[in-house]
């Protein structure tokens, strides 16, 4: 598996031709406490930098946007739930859609683990 990021401050989990998306754990440290996420619908075509998710903090609601384009194929009802799960795991059980990947060339533009921590240092 390969963990790619965003200048959005996006992951995404990349298995086969199906893409985990989350937000960072810099981006959960900038937005503070969590009180509400918003995620697509099963199914929804998305395209490569669209608006697909909503994350609400005490501070500021911030949109989340489709790294790649594809189809969502699962949303993380957890993290409906119980948002705080997005400060205390954002890269692991606070994962917001899986999606197949429609064009992996896509891919290309994103940042490895290294690129993205100089981007946020």
């Amino acid at each position: 598996m390969t963990t790619l990021y965003t200048p959005d401050h996006e992951w995404l989990r990349i298995d086969g031709d199906v893409a985990t998306i989350g937000v960072t754990d810099f981006a959960q440290s900038q937005l503070g406490d969590v009180v509400f996420v918003e995620l697509p619908k099963v199914g929804r075509s998305l395209k490569k930098a669209e608006a697909v998710a909503v994350v609400e903090s005490v501070k500021a609601a911030s949109d989340v946007y489709a790294p790649i384009s594809g189809e969502v194929l699962e949303v993380n009802d957890a993290v409906v739930a119980e948002p705080a799960l997005v400060n205390s795991d954002p890269a692991g059980k606070a994962w917001f859609f899986k999606m197949k990947i429609s064009d992996k060339s896509e891919l290309g533009g994103l940042m490895d683990e290294a690129a993205y921590k100089a981007h946020t240092a």
